[in-house]
This record gives C-alpha cells, sequence and structure tokens, in this order.
C-alpha cells in the first residue's frame, strides 16, 4: 500500500467521530426543546447549559478534524 493511500484511510477512519457528535448534538438539541416546552419561565437557566454542553460537544468534531489534517498533510 502505497503511503498516501494509507493517509487518506487513516485520515478517514480520523472522521469516525463525528457521527456520534451529530447524534450527540441531536439529543442536546431536542432535550432542550423539550424542557423549554413544558417549562418556559427556565429559558435563562437551561440557556447557560445548553450552550456550554453544545460547545463541548462540538469541540469534539473540531479536534477530530484536526487529527484528520494533520494526518493527511503530514
Amino acid at each position: 500500500m502505497e503511503l498516501e493511500a494509507a493517509k487518506l484511510i487513516g485520515a478517514a477512519l480520523a472522521l469516525i467521530p463525528i457521527a456520534g457528535v451529530g447524534v450527540g448534538l441531536g439529543l442536546i438539541f431536542s432535550s432542550y426543546n423539550e424542557a423549554v416546552g413544558r417549562n418556559p419561565s427556565a429559558v435563562e437557566l437551561l440557556e447557560k447549559k445548553f450552550l456550554l454542553t453544545f460547545a463541548l460537544t462540538e469541540a469534539l468534531a473540531i479536534f477530530a478534524l484536526v487529527i484528520a489534517f494533520m494526518i493527511m498533510f503530514s
């Protein structure tokens, strides 16, 4: 196997966690919408937690993308 092919396969494997991030973000959004629908007065409290969990989950996808780029271009 050539080196370039191995790099492409490794970069593709490094992007597998993005599927889990997509599922996690869907669960976060659905839980937030359900909680706000049940208790609209708690929007301020829930919004802070929602944005924190969204940012931390999205950071995992960014890290996976950076690792894939490092594999491809090194």
